[in-house]
């Protein structure tokens, strides 16, 4: 994947964002984690991340707060210019940060976490993505940029299952990939040219799981602020049953210009 923008000019983008994250209705612990950043963080010019931790007792909360920690970190002293290896580089640092803790104290073995982390250039959206945390680009419709590392959507991709019986499927929460579940983490990267008007959300799936896609894009694309379309959508989810931890940042860019040098 190329990254956006050439070496004889600088993307400079204009956006603003609102997140937030929620213990849910069922949960004794938040394992969620996200950052968000509308300012550059090292050669990004923005950054922002949602993490689902897993793991025993507060083992999934330190995992996902530990790893994004970390490549805020990384990437924050990063001297690559790729979104690509800035993002992909802190996340193998994340990963074997969360190995080596895993193996030191007995009380985070197993633990792990997702993570979905996107940077805005110019028009161009760049997105890294481990597990099945989402992201999605609101516009005339509702479209899932990332695909998700799990069981079911494997059986999905295989046409074992079909998609409506997938979200109810008792192996949902089984995933394939997470940082710290192997030695080696295998990244996806996205790369999407945005659209005047369109909006950009990361969820942890205690979202997804609760509320509709078609219902996600009905609030955001509603009426309100955009922190009345969000605290919506975290209402929702409660509304629905809350299960698990709920998780939303929403960007919604507001120009793109482009400076020649």
């Amino acid at each position: 994947m190329v990254s956006a923008g050439s070496d004889n000019q600088e993307e400079v983008t204009v956006l603003r964002s609102y997140a937030v994250t929620d213990i849910g209705r069922k949960r004794q612990l938040n394992q969620d984690f996200i950052y968000h950043s509308e300012t550059p963080v090292g050669n990004l010019p923005n950054l922002f991340i949602v993490a689902d931790g897993m793991g025993g007792h507060k083992a999934g909360d330190y995992a996902s707060r530990c790893a994004v920690e970390c490549v805020v970190e990384e990437i924050g002293a990063s001297l690559e210019k790729s979104p690509v290896r800035i993002m992909g580089m802190a996340i193998g640092k994340a990963n074997a940060l969360i190995r080596r803790q895993a193996r030191e104290n007995a009380a985070y073995s197993g633990m792990g976490t997702t993570m979905v982390a996107a940077t805005c250039i110019g028009q161009y959206l760049e997105v890294a993505n481990v597990g099945d945390s989402r992201l999605y680009v609101i516009g005339d419709e509702i479209e899932q940029i990332t695909e998700d590392h799990s069981l079911v959507e494997e059986m999905v991709r295989m046409g074992g299952l079909d998609r409506a019986a997938a979200r109810n499927h008792p192996d949902k929460n089984i995933i394939t990939r997470a940082i710290g579940a192997r030695d080696y983490v295998d990244t996806d990267f996205f790369s999407r040219e945005m659209k005047p008007g369109e909006l950009v959300m990361l969820c942890s799936d205690g979202l997804t799981n609760m509320v509709e896609d078609e219902e996600i894009w009905k609030i955001l694309t509603g009426e309100g602020t955009l922190e009345n379309r969000v605290d919506r959508l975290v209402e929702t989810a409660n509304r629905n049953g809350g299960k698990d931890n709920i998780s939303v940042i929403v960007i919604e860019p507001l120009a793109d210009e482009v400076e020649h040098g």
